[in-house]
């Protein structure tokens, strides 16, 4: 099966609520109508009580009950209104095959996300809700190449725990890998193309290629994601940061480095859609 086969597949592809579609476009919008996203945030009532489970949950430290999505935009922002709908609108999106931890993916996923927005903070001129949006999007197509090819993901699950790197195990055995088949999910979601860019070019670096800002920042945050998963000291992430990824994005790497210590237990304030 090529690429072009998997999107083929229209009853399996994710398909996501029309007021998530429309909180997409308004990343071009920069006269966005806070009373017209709140308005039709509000049309959906399921996504409405998610958001504002969110918006009221210690996570944000808000101080007084926020009611209803007008109130968490002007509370929280606009970007943590949007994050916090996408998010809502993803997870329930997929319908993975059964035996498959959707929960742990979506974690990780979460993990990667706020990682992204924490390196953000030390790249000048990386809007921080933007590299979250790429942490929440950087694995989507390895998500959907589950839905649709579940023989073919088991088969590189395989491979991927003796060691090998799962985007040159698809690449070699499929002719794509995750971050093609989630470029290309982005792009029919609409999303801006610095974030499909950054979707796709996350394991450019790797293979010598040129990469956005963007993609570096997902290719550090993942680095660091593992190694907080697999526990690894602080002193040897330090000994095997990609500093070279750092530098070329002009990342404060010195500074990031001796606050490496807030990086370990992020939390995206997301983690409650899974219970």
């Amino acid at each position: 099966m090529n690429m072009a086969a998997i999107f083929s597949e229209s009853r399996q592809l994710p398909h996501i609520p029309r007021v998530v579609q429309e909180l997409i476009e308004s990343f071009r919008d920069d006269d966005v109508s806070i009373d017209e996203i709140s308005r039709k945030v509000a049309m959906d009532q399921a996504l409405t009580a998610k958001v504002l489970r969110l918006a009221n949950s210690a996570h944000y430290g808000v101080s007084h009950t926020i009611a209803n999505p007008h109130d968490a935009i002007m509370l929280l922002g606009l970007g943590t209104l949007r994050t916090m709908v996408l998010a809502s609108g993803m997870t329930t999106a997929f319908r993975a095959p059964a035996g498959f931890d959707q929960k742990k993916f979506w974690r990780d996923a979460f993990a990667v996300a706020a990682l992204s927005r924490w390196i953000a903070a030390y790249v000048p001129g990386c809007d921080k809700e933007t590299a979250f949006t790429c942490g929440m999007l950087h694995s989507i197509g390895s998500l959907l190449i589950r839905v649709v090819m579940p023989k073919e993901a088991q088969s590189m699950d395989e491979a991927e725990a003796m060691g090998g790197k799962r985007h040159t195990l698809e690449s070699g055995q499929l002719g794509f890998n995750y971050a093609d088949v989630g470029a290309e999910l982005a792009k029919r979601w609409k999303f801006p193309d610095d974030i499909q860019a950054a979707v796709l070019e996350q394991n450019y670096a790797d293979l010598d290629r040129p990469y956005s800002v963007l993609a570096g920042v997902l290719y550090i945050a993942r680095y660091l994601h593992q190694a907080h998963d697999e526990g690894v000291d602080e002193a040897r992430i330090k000994e095997e940061f990609p500093y070279a990824v750092a530098h070329t994005i002009g990342m404060k790497v010195e500074q990031a480095c001796a606050d490496l210590s807030q990086s370990d237990d992020l939390d995206s304030g997301l983690d409650s859609l899974l219970d």
